[in-house]
């Protein structure tokens, strides 16, 4: 149970936990793997996924930069014919579509298409592929044949935000969505990832972040003992000294997937706060045991441009979002949408 929750760490606290360990400087170290590791896939397959009886279900797939990814849409029965308000939310650090399923039908019951997908790499989208070659000489046209490697179960916020723009490309066009009334809804890692998302997608009406690791830049100056570390994992990686962390490598505490060189240092959806105009919903925990709430969700929360609201969930740390307040949680995402998404 403890690796299953902390798999959904905030930035803040892997950055810590990478400055104590010092783990990117010892890439050679040999990963811990977890045996139902939801890079590769064993467990929560969408095909063996029933639906209650009032909620329509299907998966759909999505291209990002060519990789195709896996999407799960939920939608109201009741409401085959109409365009709907449309909810789009993806999986903290590690995490899967699946994970988000209990929320999706409550949403569902609520009136809302909800979509969910796995980033690439990870759950049931394919991978990236690399070369494990110098490229050969290009024949005429575009196509060549190469051997190349899938690269799977990685950390990179980079790649994560572009697949959200296009799972929103996607939503946008599709016959069942109104694209006037687009909501997104992230939780810990991507509780950051939706407050960036919205800064640059104005098709974003309402957001919802909850447990977020929001972080922005340090003041000038600041020393960042995780720095060193990331920045020579990057270098040696630039220089081809050092590959892709195996599929849902543990090598930062108990988290799944391997944060990729110093990007994460790089990182900062907190700056993008003032530039968001959307509707935003910033949920906490009060006992938040991971990162200061402070410089997080409720600094991006006095920062952002549109209607902002903030709410402290009493008596929980950070995975009480998922236990027993998650029917709570869900509830107040609801009500955000109902008044936001009209």
């Amino acid at each position: 149970m403890a690796g299953k929750l902390t798999r959904r760490m905030g930035v803040a606290a892997v950055v810590a936990l990478l400055a104590a360990t010092a783990v990117q400087a010892q890439p050679a170290a040999t990963p811990r793997r977890n045996p139902a590791d939801p890079a590769t896939w064993t467990t929560g397959r969408a095909a063996d996924y029933k639906a209650p009886d009032d909620v329509a279900f299907r998966t759909v797939s999505i291209l990002s930069e060519g990789v195709r990814l896996h999407g799960e849409v939920f939608a109201p029965k009741a409401r085959p014919a109409e365009k709907l308000p449309t909810i789009v939310m993806a999986h903290g650090w590690g995490g899967t579509a699946s994970g988000f399923r209990t929320d999706a039908v409550q949403m569902a019951r609520a009136g809302f298409q909800v979509l969910t997908f796995d980033y690439r790499g990870w759950g049931e989208s394919d991978s990236r592929v690399i070369l494990t070659a110098p490229q050969p000489k290009l024949p005429p046209g575009r196509k060549l044949t190469v051997e190349v490697e899938a690269v799977r179960g990685y950390v990179d916020p980079v790649e994560q935000a572009q697949d959200w723009f296009n799972v929103i490309n996607w939503a946008a066009a599709d016959p069942s969505v109104d694209p006037k009334r687009i909501g997104v809804r992230g939780s810990s890692f991507s509780g950051g990832m939706v407050v960036y998302v919205a800064a640059r997608d104005p098709r974003v009406k309402a957001l919802v972040s909850q447990v977020g690791s929001v972080p922005s830049r340090p003041p000038p100056g600041t020393a960042n003992p995780a720095a060193g570390p990331m920045q020579v994992q990057a270098a040696r990686m630039a220089r081809g000294e050092v590959a892709y962390p195996e599929p849902g490598a543990q090598v930062v505490g108990a988290l799944i997937g391997a944060p990729i060189g110093d990007k994460l240092l790089r990182w900062t959806p907190g700056d993008d706060a003032p530039n968001v105009t959307a509707a935003s919903l910033f949920i906490v925990a009060e006992n938040e045991e991971l990162f200061d709430n402070r410089p997080n969700a409720i600094l991006a929360s006095t920062r952002v441009k549109g209607p902002s609201k903030l709410v402290t969930l009493p008596g929980i740390k950070h995975y009480g979002v998922y236990g027993e307040k998650r029917e709570e949680a869900v509830d107040l995402a609801i009500a955000w949408y109902r008044e936001h998404l009209k």
